[in-house]
């Protein structure tokens, strides 16, 4: 399938710009693991998700993660492409979660098409600014909302992903999506054992009253 498919202002460019789009994308395959972007030094590309699944992160100098927002299918993103953008003061990490094949536009060719087309200026802009809510949302939520209610609602959302109630994830990845310790994951997560949300087993959670984490959640 053509990229043309999966940008979504594609009808408001011109020829000449849907030219330049097509003739210098470049389709990558990752494999789940695979660190696509790794900080403000590398300036990939601005990234279209073609299929799979991608995690925006962030790490700190002691090695602690806290993922930002995830990337599925037709998702662009703007931070693969951090150095076109003027005054960024931290580093993302993008990881596929998944195996994932995705478009990759380089950064110069973005960077001109956005100086040249107001529709691509204003597109862009309105990413940007989805993308900053979301993490805005992100802090809310760790400054003000007890480890309970965000793990519960960790816990759902991978649910609604992978379209099972068994979550194959271990406490140390759980903990890097949440910015915790591992220790505080495996914690709470023996609590809502004990009340009946949860069963744990080895690599496999599995929700047990979902409504009751939804309940816990909100």
């Amino acid at each position: 399938m053509k990229i043309g498919s999966y940008f979504p202002i594609w009808d408001k460019l011109t020829e000449n710009e849907k030219n330049i789009l097509t003739e210098s994308a470049v389709m990558r395959t990752a494999v789940k693991g695979d660190i696509l972007h790794n900080g403000s030094a590398d300036c990939v590309g601005l990234f279209i998700v073609r299929s799979g699944q991608l995690r925006a992160y962030l790490e700190s100098d002691e090695g602690k993660e806290v993922t930002l927002y995830r990337l599925f299918e037709r998702d662009i993103c703007l931070f693969s492409a951090s150095c076109m953008i003027s005054d960024i003061q931290f580093d993302i990490f993008i990881e596929a979660e998944s195996d994932t094949s995705l478009w990759i536009i380089p950064t110069d060719i973005y960077k001109q098409l956005m100086n040249t087309s107001a529709a691509v200026a204003n597109y862009t802009n309105q990413v940007m600014a989805s993308r900053f809510s979301e993490v805005m949302w992100l802090i809310e939520q760790i400054m003000w909302k007890s480890f309970d209610k965000r793990l519960a609602a960790f816990l759902l959302e991978e649910s609604s992903i992978s379209g099972s109630t068994e979550i194959r994830l271990t406490h140390e990845k759980i903990a890097s999506h949440l910015g915790t310790a591992r220790e505080v994951v495996t914690r709470m997560l023996k609590y809502f054992s004990s009340e009946g949300l949860v069963t744990l087993s080895r690599g496999v959670i599995e929700l047990k009253d979902p409504d009751a984490l939804r309940f816990l959640s909100e």
